[in-house]
């Protein structure tokens, strides 16, 4: 009976009567599960970062979209951090070793102002003065006073003008306007026409781009000014079809350039990381420093005026202050290349 007793007696708390592999078992550390949520997050969010391209633009031009905020996961990182410090998750501040190296990679290069722009060097601003600007001396004031060498202007209105030919004409002695985009420059303009880059199906009498080539002590250099068709968000997406088309055709008439330097000033409607502008970023090189974001006005999200240049370097943009327009002016310094 005692052994019987002895034989069916319960393992006691601290381990007695259990196996030895049981034993081991239990005193294992259980497998970090604090903050496995988290670091899936940080790879998502680098491995957008780092494959946006491969992102699907159909339907709805969803990798347009996510391009066109793509810096923005920036603070989707630092949101991730801030919960994995309060959740003291090393795996989540591992995981995002990732995106921060992704970012960092794509982006860092912009932050900072950059070295000063060279003896060979231009300043420009470019500025979406908007239709409905109740101050255009006012606007033309603020630009001029950023000292640029070439000043392009988009959404000119018959009415406005005249104040605007007023107002910048004591230092910009030369311009040159075609339909609603213009610019005004302290050197003289020669060979100034029309660039086509009206999509089918918009109405004739739709001019939105010019070229026009700038005399500087620096050498001839081709001057474009373009506003391509601006794009929406909605339900289904970004309707971004007409500026993508836009960009094509300007796309072509720069390829056709016989002018070896190249400016390019506009309202682009989308961020030098839009697939949708690969037209024009495939052919001419971006800014290196600034993020400059340029719209909306009233809470800047992205930088859709935009500075590009061939044979030259757009060493930094900024912006300047608001005007009368849903836009910010942005001021870029741009260093030529010498000539062979």
């Amino acid at each position: 009976m005692v052994e019987r007793a002895d034989s069916g007696r319960t393992p006691t708390a601290t381990g007695e009567g259990t196996t030895g592999e049981g034993a081991a078992a239990s005193r294992l550390p259980p497998l970090p599960a604090r903050g496995r949520v988290l670091a899936v997050l940080a790879v998502l969010t680098g491995g957008l970062l780092a494959f946006h391209g491969a992102v699907p633009n159909s339907p709805g031009h969803l990798g347009s979209l996510l391009e066109a905020f793509l810096p923005w996961l920036g603070v989707v990182v630092v949101l991730l951090l801030v919960l994995a410090l309060l959740r003291r998750s090393a795996t989540a501040l591992l995981a995002l070793l990732l995106p921060v190296a992704v970012w960092t990679y794509l982006f860092g290069g912009l932050l900072g102002s950059g070295a000063q722009a060279g003896a060979r060097g231009l300043v420009v601003v470019q500025h979406n003065v908007s239709d409905e600007n109740a101050d255009p001396a006012g606007t033309a004031r603020t630009l001029a006073g950023a000292g640029p060498d070439l000043i392009a202007l988009e959404e000119l209105v018959p009415a406005a003008l005249p104040e605007y030919e007023k107002a910048l004409a004591p230092d910009y002695p030369f311009h040159a306007v075609r339909g609603t985009v213009g610019l005004w420059s302290k050197y003289p303009l020669s060979g100034t026409r029309l660039v086509d880059i009206r999509p089918d199906g918009i109405e004739a009498g739709w001019n939105r781009g010019l070229r026009t080539v700038a005399r500087t002590p620096h050498g001839d250099v081709a001057a474009y000014v373009a506003h391509l068709p601006s794009v929406r968000i909605r339900t289904s997406g970004l309707a971004s079809s007409l500026r993508d088309e836009s960009a094509a055709l300007l796309g072509r008439a720069l390829a056709a350039e016989k002018t070896e330097k190249v400016v390019l000033m506009g309202d682009l409607n989308g961020t030098v990381e839009d697939r949708g502008l690969s037209p024009l970023t495939s052919r001419l090189n971006v800014a290196e420093r600034g993020f400059a974001f340029s719209f909306p006005a009233s809470f800047p999200m992205a930088r859709i005026d935009q500075v590009m240049a061939r044979s030259a370097t757009v060493d930094a943009i900024r912006t300047l202050s608001s005007t009368g327009s849903d836009h910010l002016p942005v001021a870029a310094r741009i260093s030529l290349a010498s000539s062979a």
